[in-house]
């Protein structure tokens, strides 16, 4: 029994090219972002952003650069008067792509589930850069 889960261990793990672990460290990240948002956690949502001064957020009319640029966008939603509007977020994965080793494209598409309003859905893409403490959002582009 022991020799036959160490196999099926070994042949999993073998399986497991760098692309799948990629994609399952990406959108665990994603999942841990989604869950700091929906919780009100403006530095867990946050975390999944590159430190990287040249980390960019495209928004309708600018290109936002800088973490703590973008955090600030986020900001009101996550105060107690914006928290109303903030619903709840999650993501679906549309199409994932290694780009080279240390850097993968996400595109997924997003919902906001907002008390008496309609959802809020769109498009996402998403470069991930693989930093020293995991896999990091270099470029979001949503709208």
């Amino acid at each position: 029994m022991i020799v036959a889960a160490f196999v099926l261990a070994a042949a999993a793990a073998a399986a497991a090219t760098p692309a799948t672990v990629a994609q399952s460290q990406i959108l665990a990240a994603m999942a841990d972002s989604a869950a700091g948002w929906n919780d009100g956690d403006l530095d867990r949502f946050m975390r999944v952003y590159s430190e990287a001064p040249d980390t960019s957020f495209v928004v309708e009319d600018a290109v936002i650069t800088g973490k703590a640029a973008i955090a600030a966008r986020y900001h009101p939603r996550f105060t107690p008067e914006g928290a109303a509007k903030r619903g709840r977020l999650s993501f679906e994965t549309l199409r994932f792509t290694m780009l080279d080793p240390r850097h993968a494209l996400l595109v997924a598409r997003y919902r906001l589930k907002v008390d008496g309003v309609a959802d809020q859905t769109g498009p996402t893409t998403l470069l991930f850069v693989r930093e020293r403490g995991g896999w990091r959002i270099s470029a979001d582009h949503s709208s």
